[in-house]
């Protein structure tokens, strides 16, 4: 138990002040080390309730410098496309085992829904690993485009970030418009992924999830408020490098059943 609040508020913390400046975001972490806890829709779930609070916080520091057009164009398509995610991860965590199969005397399933989701970390991971992807950029026309692949993967993994930055990272806007932007768009996602969350995916036998999700959400707020004032770096590559590292392990436990 204190073991289970201490590794989940942690990672909350460290990653949201570390990744404040960066082009990746709290969620890319901590679904992982959710999902050792938690059964791995659950996991996105409450990851992605730590991850709203904590762009409210973030909008409360540097909401001012969002661009309401760009807002427009990419938040609009991504929070139709976030729903239509967020009903595929449902529909997923529904149905049976591809595959049970006994390993040292245990028994483990490959479920489709972790399957799927282990694909998309690993696709991630592999990008953030590799050097050329910082320098990737698409066409500001084609903002719209993006919205509705970012909130789509937003929906079903959690993950946006990324996808969301190569679209935004050419549209004009200055460090800190460039944040404000992608905080105020991640929310409109999230609200709208969360949506459906909370109609199929209950927190009642998730144990102590409730007040893991305050504890985490407090320890995020923390973590970016220090990392506001203290951490002005645009990118840290070293923490990248590990999050990816970190991402590959936990798919591969994932594809295999294992967690």
């Amino acid at each position: 138990m204190v073991e289970k609040y201490f590794i989940i508020c942690a990672t909350a913390f460290l990653t949201s002040g570390l990744t404040l400046f960066s082009g990746f975001g709290l969620g890319t972490l901590l679904l992982p080390v959710m999902a050792i806890f938690f059964p791995l829709e659950i996991a996105i779930a409450l990851t992605g309730a730590v991850h709203l609070l904590n762009n409210f916080f973030k909008l409360a520091l540097l909401g001012k410098y969002a661009d309401k057009n760009i807002i427009w164009r990419f938040g609009a398509p991504a929070i139709l496309s976030a729903y239509l995610g967020a009903k595929a991860l449902v529909w997923l965590s529904g149905l049976s085992p591809l595959l049970v199969y006994a390993w040292w005397g245990k028994s483990f399933q490959v479920m489709p829904v972790k399957l799927v989701v282990a694909v998309l970390m690993t696709a991630f991971a592999l990008w953030e690993l590799n050097p050329r992807g910082e320098k990737l950029s698409v066409d500001h026309k084609y903002l719209p485009v993006g919205g509705l692949l970012s909130g789509f993967f937003g929906g079903l993994s959690g993950h946006q970030g990324a996808l969301r930055s190569i679209f935004l990272i050419r549209a004009g806007l200055t460090k800190e418009g460039f944040i404000a932007t992608g905080v105020v768009i991640a929310c409109l996602v999230d609200f709208s992924r969360l949506s459906v969350y909370a109609s199929r995916f209950s927190l009642t036998g998730a144990g102590d999830g409730w007040s893991l999700l305050a504890a985490a959400t407090l320890s995020a707020f923390l973590g970016a408020y220090l990392g506001n004032r203290w951490l002005k770096k645009a990118t840290l590559r070293f923490i990248q490098v590990l999050v990816a590292i970190m991402l590959l392990g936990i798919s591969l436990a994932l594809a295999m059943g294992l967690i």
